[in-house]
């Protein structure tokens, strides 16, 4: 028999049924109960809402034999413990004008008949005050009667053999590493959600997580590295900044902190952990300078706001909301990080940005740029490098100057012609002479008022494009003609340039705007700036530095390196490459073996 067609029409309407309760139930168990992890999620919600100060959660076989949530909170009456069973039955809002300012976890009152109706279930709890606890069973749906119990005040909830009634279901679990690897990140956020609730995730003898409430003899720090690891603490810029009813806090890893994924991006909007994508959206903006291509930023930030500019009743699992003023909430938080970012510059770091804590040999040193002045034929800042010699003329210490004044040192020696060696107090400190010249430049750039000064050329320049690079260039010929140049079509593949920006060098113009026009289409797809105008000036920047095998003088590297010491996020290059590390007089010794 010829299986039915695509696109064939259905066969007569069948009859119209209410469906019964046990079916709804299971129903609803799929939006609300997608794995184990959605359990603990669930449950532990409810022992917040409830007012724990204590949370044990245990697991067995990534959580599709048991999972069991344990906590000290207010627990439920005797006589409303088969009613908290039943669908929509909750006792955190009464009318629909509560939905608007809803300030607890959980609300629908779905969660516990769901998980119920697709496993064997059990909760035991007691009420604050009462004499004795009260226990419920429930087994695929069907509701025992309420017995006694012991147990002290709090409430535990026992969920065995999830999916078990549902072998559709249980079959797309993943294996049971994997299931409680999502229960180990649930439970994560969850604890940094509530510093003054202690958790404890236990599998079998194994203790998976354990987050002692913070207390007076805790800190802060100590618990977050507990949790998301000593090496964020030690790598994380704090956040703290309000602006009327809305207030971000939290951390944010440095640059150098930065991941290859999004496993440690964590938000949380009024005590709620959230995925939401505005809000991943405005951080990853506020980073755009400062991260290198394809590696995403790890924070922890809170975002406290009025709940009725908020929706949280905006997905089935509450994961993503809705602000009222969603374009608003953007901008405060994009120009909040962008702005803590803005003084990631030496002196101001909260460790060197290249620095892994290993040490590495290397080729032998060859020195340059020792000797005086510049070769013939070589690039002196002073000439062509917009001002970084005379701002070195204005800017340098004052003898006895205090060591932060200069955390960059004094130049020793220019090393193949890459990178500057210098000396400070705490040991050696090597920079990535392009990368750092790079941010200088971007900095200055973006910092000008008005259109860029520009220089006229005495012959036009003509370069020849494909037709839709040019199509595409004539786009945004208004940031072009900010950056300081002039360009125009004069045929339909042929560019005319008749000024450029008076910071690029005067060797081969042609070349090099080529090379500009060439990197703007090239990095469209893999840089990390969004706008056009940011990124023809992070070209511009880039194409405009100082290259490989570029002999500075000594004072040329030291101007170099107060530019850094004052230009903002002078840490990361334009592309969010790190541009200086220090090598400290500690790490020298143990290469040496001094002391042993």
């Amino acid at each position: 028999m010829r299986g039915k067609l695509r696109g064939q029409l259905p066969g007569p309407p069948m009859t119209i049924r209410v469906l019964d309760n046990h079916l709804i139930d299971q129903i609803a168990a799929g939006e609300v109960i997608e794995r184990p992890a959605s359990i603990v999620k669930e449950l532990v919600e409810n022992s917040l809402d409830a007012g724990a100060r204590s949370i044990e959660v245990e697991i067995e076989a990534g959580g599709v034999r048991l999972t069991r949530v344990r906590d000290d909170g207010a627990g439920i009456p005797a006589d409303e413990l088969a009613l908290a069973l039943s669908r929509h039955a909750t006792s955190k809002i009464n009318a629909a004008s509560d939905l608007a300012a809803i300030t607890t976890l959980g609300f629908r009152g779905e969660a516990l008949p769901s998980i119920a109706s697709v496993s064997r279930f059990e909760i035991v709890s007691r009420h604050v005050g009462a004499e004795r606890a009260a226990s419920v069973t429930v087994d695929a749906g069907s509701i025992g009667g309420v017995a006694p119990a012991a147990h002290p005040p709090g409430t535990t909830v026992e969920v065995r053999d999830l999916f078990y009634n549902l072998p559709a279901r249980r079959k797309f679990l993943r294996s049971e590493v994997t299931e409680q690897g999502h229960i180990v990140r649930l439970v994560e956020r969850l604890a940094l959600s509530r510093d003054d609730v202690a958790f404890r995730l236990r599998h079998g003898s194994r203790t998976l997580l354990d987050a002692p409430a913070l207390s007076g003899s805790g800190t802060v720090a100590d618990r977050l590295a507990r949790i998301v690891g000593r090496e964020f603490v030690e790598r994380s810029l704090e956040v703290d900044h309000s602006a009327g009813p809305v207030r971000i806090s939290g951390w944010i890893g440095t640059p150098a902190a930065a991941r290859a994924t999004t496993d440690l991006q964590f938000w949380f909007v009024n005590g709620r952990a959230v995925r939401d994508r505005l809000l991943m959206n405005a951080v990853r903006l506020g980073f755009r300078d400062v991260l290198y291509s394809g590696r995403q930023p790890s924070y922890v930030l809170y975002l406290d706001i009025d709940p009725e500019l908020v929706d949280v009743n905006a997905h089935p699992q509450k994961l993503e909301v809705r602000f009222r003023d969603s374009r608003q909430i953007h901008d405060f938080v994009f120009r909040a990080v962008e702005r803590q970012l803005a003084g990631t510059r030496p002196g101001n770091s909260v460790v060197p940005p290249a620095w892994n804590g290993q040490v590495h040999t290397t080729t032998p040193l060859a020195l340059h740029g020792a000797q005086g002045a510049s070769p013939s034929g070589t690039w002196a800042l002073s000439e062509n490098l917009s001002g970084v010699r005379e701002a070195f003329n204005g800017s340098e210490a004052e003898p006895g100057a205090p060591p932060s004044a200069q955390p960059l040192g004094e130049a020793l020696a220019q090393i193949h012609g890459i990178y500057i060696l210098a000396q400070n107090d705490h040991g050696l400190v090597l920079v990535d002479m392009h990368a750092a010249h790079e941010r200088v430049l971007y900095e200055k750039l973006k910092a000008q008022q008005g259109p860029a000064a520009t220089q006229l050329l005495l012959a036009p320049i003509t370069v020849t494009l494909k037709v839709d690079e040019l199509d595409a260039l004539l786009a945004q010929r208004d940031a072009w003609l900010a950056a300081g140049f002039d360009v125009e079509r004069l045929a339909p593949d042929t560019l005319i340039v008749r000024a450029v920006p008076a910071l690029l060098p005067r060797e081969d113009v042609a070349a090099l705007v080529r090379d500009v026009i060439g990197g703007v289409s090239e990095d469209g797809a893999s840089h990390h700036l969004d706008g056009a105008s940011d990124r023809l000036l992070g070209t511009i920047a880039c194409r405009s530095a100082i290259h490989a095998h570029r002999r500075l003088t000594l004072p040329e590297m030291n101007a170099l390196l107060r530019q850094m010491e004052q230009t903002p996020r002078a840490d990361q290059c334009n592309h969010g490459r790190p541009t200086w590390t220090q090598v400290t007089l500690e790490e020298l010794d143990r290469m040496f073996l001094r002391g042993r």
